[in-house]
């Protein structure tokens, strides 16, 4: 965890070498988050787990201003990463679906419940961005567990709070999203 955190104080410092030294400490953590994250997805993704921890990388190396404080934080800021590759994907995914130049072709069931499951993690995007609004803690929580794939205790000290304090968060968060998503899904959907 030190080493960590010594190169990304050399990275802040204009070390251009410490970032890439750093992923390749976190490879392994982020794979699995990655891994996880993709497994528990309703719909098969043509990313691999591999190449979403390659896209955090490409989001996250280019970061000319970042200011990571410790291991903790940079898989945070991985994970929001992970989250908006994650929601891009889908948005890409279905723009591609509704014309973007291919000819007509009808859909079979299948392929309509991949749609549904698409437009649902662009719903569920906003209604976390909506939820960041009212609490960013609770925002962070849904991000490191179901964007990031945590559990109670890693996201426990990924924020530095107890996993008491997590699993009260998370139980919060999924209420107020829940009102969010069953009060706004039939005009987010139109």
């Amino acid at each position: 965890m030190h080493d960590v955190t010594k190169r990304l104080k050399a990275a802040r410092d204009g070390d251009r070498d410490a970032l890439p030294q750093v992923f390749q400490i976190v490879y392994r953590e982020l794979y699995v988050l990655a891994r996880r994250e993709l497994a528990r997805r309703p719909f098969p993704s043509t990313l691999s787990s591999t190449a979403l921890v390659h896209e955090v990388y490409l989001k996250l190396i280019n970061q000319s201003r970042a200011d990571w404080r410790d291991r903790r934080h940079f898989l945070r800021v991985a994970a929001k990463a992970m989250r908006h590759i994650l929601v891009d994907h889908a948005r890409h995914k279905l723009a591609g679906k509704r014309g973007a130049g291919a000819r007509h072709v009808s859909l079979s069931e299948t392929q309509i419940a991949v749609d549904d499951k698409l437009v649902d993690v662009l719903i569920l995007d906003e209604a976390l961005g909506r939820l960041e609004k009212l609490s960013e803690r609770l925002g962070r929580v849904v991000e490191l567990r179901f964007f990031g794939g945590l559990s109670v205790e890693e996201t426990a000290e990924a924020l530095d709070v107890t996993p008491r304090t997590v699993k009260r968060d998370w139980r919060k968060a999924r209420a107020l999203l829940f009102q969010q998503l069953e009060g706004g899904a039939g005009t987010a959907r139109e």
